[in-house]
Parts: structure tokens; sequence; C-alpha cells
């Protein structure tokens, strides 16, 4: 029987695609427990899926490459803010939905046995092995994209507040740190408009220096256009929540405390907040919302004062040629 000819075939590269309805670089699969999968252990498994494939399958219809098919690009899709990182160094900041970054380059094909035809050798064995492909250490790394990211000591009632504004549904408890990764709710306005909140995860005083998950958290901040510096009113001098968040911010990075924002002022439904709410009015000496994410009272100011927020954004953006972040 005469060997089948074939050509080399070519490794595509692998990279990595934003998709936007991945909000994590970790996914939840549920089969009566919970399993974590990373997205680049499904990436190496499709990889290897991939090697099986060419090296064990022959093509049924065989085109011009003989029966041994190229491998097919190998791609990751991650969520929207991705930074890649290669040996602490940015190599891509993949911000914008549809972007894509090829993360290692596939290695040429060698030449098989249809390369060494000739009249005088109608049945060559000869062939040639490829090269390698590019082999890459890459980490990644996720920064929450949103218009607008709330910032809070823990039980401050972010992730409350989110959920009175949005259908987002983050954890809700009466204790510390119930919420570990960051939320991102749509608010809806008239016209199609949609603004994103991110709920930041509770900040601890020195946080800056890596506290707790201080760096873990700070980090999402980075992306948010405008702040809303979410305060438990019912604490005794709440007005030292809004300083000691501007310190963390600043020290974290520099001009991060001095982006627009908003003071939120929650759980205005308890007597003891009613008291201190005069004394955090005369030491910030600026607006405040006072509200509550519980009974949601007052909540349309904080949706307005949100479109302002917005606006103002917009309109900067657009006068240095941007668009604006669309949801």
């Amino acid at each position: 029987m005469s060997r089948p000819l074939t050509e080399g075939g070519h490794w595509h590269p692998a990279g990595l695609r934003l998709l936007r309805e991945l909000n994590s670089l970790v996914s939840d699969v549920f089969s009566g427990a919970s399993v974590h999968t990373n997205i680049l252990e499904t990436l190496f498994e499709k990889a290897l899926c991939a090697v099986r494939r060419v090296c064990t399958q022959p093509c049924e219809s065989p085109g011009a490459l003989g029966p041994f098919p190229c491998a097919p690009e190998l791609l990751a899709e991650v969520p929207v803010g991705t930074l890649v990182k290669e040996g602490g160094r940015v190599v891509a900041d993949l911000s914008c939905v549809g972007v894509e970054y090829i993360a290692a380059l596939g290695g040429a094909g060698g030449k098989g046995n249809r390369f060494f035809l000739a009249n005088n050798n109608r049945a060559p064995v000869t062939c040639t092995p490829g090269q390698p492909g590019q082999q890459r250490v890459l980490h990644l790394e996720l920064k929450t994209v949103a218009h607008a990211g709330m910032v809070g000591f823990p039980n401050a009632g972010k992730s409350s507040l989110l959920r009175a504004i949005s259908n987002a549904r983050p954890a809700v408890a009466s204790y510390p740190f119930t919420t570990l990764k960051p939320h991102v709710g749509i608010v809806h306005y008239e016209g199609h408009l949609q603004i994103a909140v991110a709920d930041i995860p509770g900040i601890i005083r020195g946080a800056h220096q890596n506290r707790g998950l201080g760096s873990a958290f700070l980090r999402h901040i980075e992306r948010c256009r405008f702040l809303l510096f979410v305060v438990d009113l019912s604490q005794p001098e709440p007005w030292t929540q809004v300083d000691d968040l501007k310190y963390e911010l600043e020290m974290y990075e520099k001009g991060l405390s001095a982006r627009p924002h908003a003071i939120v002022a929650n759980k205005i439904d308890l007597p003891e907040a009613q008291a201190n709410l005069s004394q955090l009015q005369d030491h910030l000496g600026q607006e405040v919302i006072v509200l509550s994410a519980l009974t949601g009272e007052n909540l349309e100011q904080l949706l307005l004062h949100l479109k302002v927020l917005y606006d103002a954004y917009a309109e900067a953006e657009l006068g240095q040629g941007r668009q604006p972040l669309r949801w």
C-alpha cells in the first residue's frame, strides 16, 4: 500500500479576545459542588485537543494541504479590563470590546512527503519537522471597568445600594467583607443610556500598604471614571471615613482621590444617623446625598447626581476626541 501524500501543517497563534459578558477570570461551574475553572486552564485543554486532532485524526475531505490539517488558532475569551503582563511589564491593555491580542505565535510547519514528490520519486517517504511555536509566560490581571466606583469601608452598605439602583445582586449580610470581588450593576436612563456602577469591596485603613486585600481591591478603582464615597452615617464622626478613604486612594495612586466624586451618606433610617448628619455636612463643606439603601429613601437624588457626573465625563471625553465608555 502506498503512503498517503501530505503537507506539513502550520500552527496558528494563541490569543486573547474580549467578551463583554464575562466579568471574571474565574468561572463557577456548579455540578453537585462548586468547581472553579481558570480561563487559561480552558485554553490549555483546547490546545491538547488540537494536538490530538492534528496528530491522530486525518481529515475525511483533505484539501490542498492533505489529510493532516493545520492546527486551529486558540482564543481565550477574557473580560473587559484585562491586563496582560510579562515579567511585571504590561504588554497589552484589553479595555475595549472586540480587541484581540496575540499571546503566542505558532510555529512554521515542516515539509510533508508531498513536497518531495518528483517524476523520479512517486512515493517519497522523506519529511522535515516543523518549528516549535513561541513560548511565553503571561500573567492576566483584571481591573473592573465601570463609569462609577462605589468606595467605602466594610458594612457601609455599598452592596445594598447597588441592589437598590440596579439589577445586580451582590451578597448582602450584617458582617464585614461580604463582598470579596467587584460587582457591576447597570443603571438605565432614558434614551437607552446605561451607566455602569461598580461595587468595590470594602477598603480598610492601611489598604495602600496591602493590608487585608488592599491592592487587590484598590486596583479596580483605577478604571472608574468617577467615584461615589459611601459613608455609614450611623457611625461616630462619619466625616473621618471620607478623609481616610481619600487618603488611602491618594497613597495608592497620586490623583486618584481627586477624581470627580459624590459623597453618599447611607443608613439615614437609623436614629443615630440623623444625629450625625448636620456634623457631617459642616465638616465636609460640600453637598452630601443622604439616603437609605434599605428603605429606598432619597434614591432619586443619587440617580440624578449620577447622571450629572456621567454627562460631565462624557463631555470631557468628547472634547478630547474620545468616545465615552458605553455599556
